[in-house]
């Protein structure tokens, strides 16, 4: 009897000491399964009569490839409301990845207490601001309906590129050892005649058409020449005025990527904007200025392209105007494209239209 009392004993305390370990498990999780963040790295307080406001960033720095959790709480005294900013209509850097409200709730004071929490994601590396909120509130007693605003100030959040930090350590692994799979008997000697038909069809092809190139004279014009009668088919399809402000700017950085490389041998339109910015701060073609001006021309068009930036007038046409102005500056008669395979299809296809 004694002994079975004492593994009841010990039974009892395993499964108290598990109860325990569980509830403190669980204490560290939020709503979502998550680790609750008791500290944020950025928090800002601002006040305005009964209003006080924190904004809180978990982390000041990140990489582009990380989110940022963002934290709204207003803590309004009793006798007032506060109506919570529109987060998507400040945020143009950053995109909102989920968004969760944590509810009201009173302090030991009675102030009546809002939380709203954004993961953020970057669009671009850099450092950009998480921009500044406007806070409504009024006195519900009051008569007047007089609204009152508290506004923030913004919160400049550092993104850094993947590439700097991490491009010494990519590596290609090892090829595996081929593995040999058992054949099905199949008919080979009839798929054989089939690639040996097709392959004498397309080499035939092939070398009329390189015979043909061969007796052509070869066309090249200078890299300039052919960016500026793109840019005057550009003008001439008239994007902008149809609404296609998108488009617009994707053509455009199209045709200052391809005279890059024609013009500086610089593999500009397959790369991205980092990738490319990287390979030009380590080359001594341009200097530092207009290294700077590209730098903000790309990322402009990619704000566009990628971040759903509407931009002005105004800033469409300095746009076109840079990129005008850069390929003036850098013109040279030296560096010349060979054209030909253009021009001969250009030829063929008037010729089809006929």
């Amino acid at each position: 009897m004694p002994r079975v009392s004492a593994r009841k004993l010990i039974a009892s305390y395993i499964l108290l000491c598990c109860g325990v370990l569980l509830v403190c498990a669980g204490c560290d999780k939020g709503p979502d399964g998550g680790d609750v963040k008791s500290e944020f790295e950025i928090d800002k307080n601002f006040e305005r009569g009964p209003l006080t406001v924190h904004i809180r960033a978990d982390k000041a720095k990140m990489t582009i490839a990380e989110t940022v959790l963002l934290e709204l709480e207003a803590v309004i005294e009793p006798g007032y409301k506060v109506q919570m900013p529109k987060v998507d209509k400040v945020l143009e850097s950053f995109g909102i990845v989920d968004w969760d409200s944590l509810g009201d709730k009173l302090d030991e004071n009675g102030n009546v207490v809002s939380r709203y929490q954004y993961r953020l994601e970057p669009f671009l590396s850099g450092t950009y601001p998480i921009g500044a909120f406007t806070f409504e509130f009024h006195d519900v007693n009051s008569l007047e309906e007089k609204k009152y605003e508290l506004t923030t100030e913004p919160i400049d959040i550092e993104v850094t590129s993947l590439l700097d930090d991490q491009r010494t350590e990519l590596k290609i692994e090892d090829i595996e050892d081929v593995v040999e799979i058992p054949e099905e008997p199949s008919f080979r000697w009839a798929w054989a005649l089939g690639v040996v038909a097709v392959l004498a069809a397309g080499g035939t092809w092939f070398w009329l058409r390189r015979k043909r190139v061969k007796e052509l004279v070869r066309i090249f014009k200078p890299a300039h020449e052919l960016a500026y009668e793109r840019l005057r088919i550009l003008v001439k399809e008239d994007l902008v005025g149809a609404g296609r402000i998108k488009e617009f700017y994707e053509r455009i950085s199209d045709i200052l990527r391809h005279y890059i490389e024609h013009r500086f041998s610089l593999r500009a339109p397959e790369r991205t904007t980092e990738e490319f910015l990287y390979e030009l701060a380590n080359t001594n073609v341009l200097p530092e200025a207009d290294k700077d001006s590209l730098a903000q021309f790309l990322q402009h068009c990619d704000l566009v392209k990628f971040a759903r930036h509407e931009p002005t007038a105004e800033q469409i046409q300095e746009t076109f105007d840079l990129v005008k102005a850069f390929i003036e500056k850098t013109k040279s008669d030296e560096r010349k494209v060979d054209v030909t395979e253009m021009v001969v299809s250009e030829e063929t296809a008037e010729i089809g239209s006929e």
